[in-house]
């Protein structure tokens, strides 16, 4: 065994050289992932705006694709004499929007209720959704034994009304 020093050599790269070319690997790595999470994220985000909000925005609402919340008005819902398409009034109880939808509303689906629609804001004022969803607490109640209401009454509170 030699006592003397190594020297480094073309073969056998030093530590600083080692260490600076596991730094830049880093730094590639580190760049390539930012740029896969956070590559076009503006384009992909979907707003929560409330009627209110949605009728200050103006014209720059028009065709953006926006979450919209409210509660469903009182005696606004229609649907279509063929039954495709479901009309009704969203409000904050400050302002109103007016919605056209051909989704399937879900079973909870009522006047009053609160909802969240996705979709885009039409020249004409009318927001056009496909996306409907309800908002409801995740409590389950269940009836009361004095709770005499027979099967047909219950079926009758689950459908909508035309």
């Amino acid at each position: 065994m030699s006592t003397e020093p190594r020297t480094p050599t073309s073969e056998t790269p030093d530590r600083g050289n080692r260490r600076l070319l596991l730094l830049a690997a880093a730094g590639v790595v580190a760049i390539a992932l930012s740029v896969l999470a956070f590559g076009d994220v503006g384009e992909n985000l979907v707003y929560y705006w409330s009627p209110t909000e949605l009728q200050e925005a103006g014209p720059d609402a028009v065709g953006a694709s926006i979450r919209l919340g409210g509660l469903v008005e009182q005696d606004s819902v229609s649907r279509s004499e063929d039954g495709l398409t479901l009309e009704f009034t969203v409000t904050d109880g400050t302002s109103q929007v007016d919605v056209r939808t051909t989704a399937v509303p879900p079973a909870m689906f009522r006047e009053g209720i609160g909802v969240v629609l996705e979709g885009t804001l039409r020249e004409d004022g009318q927001f056009a959704t496909s996306r409907l969803m309800v908002k409801h607490d995740n409590e389950y109640q269940a009836p009361d034994v004095d709770d005499q209401r027979g099967m047909e009454e219950l079926i009758e509170s689950m459908q909508f009304d035309t």
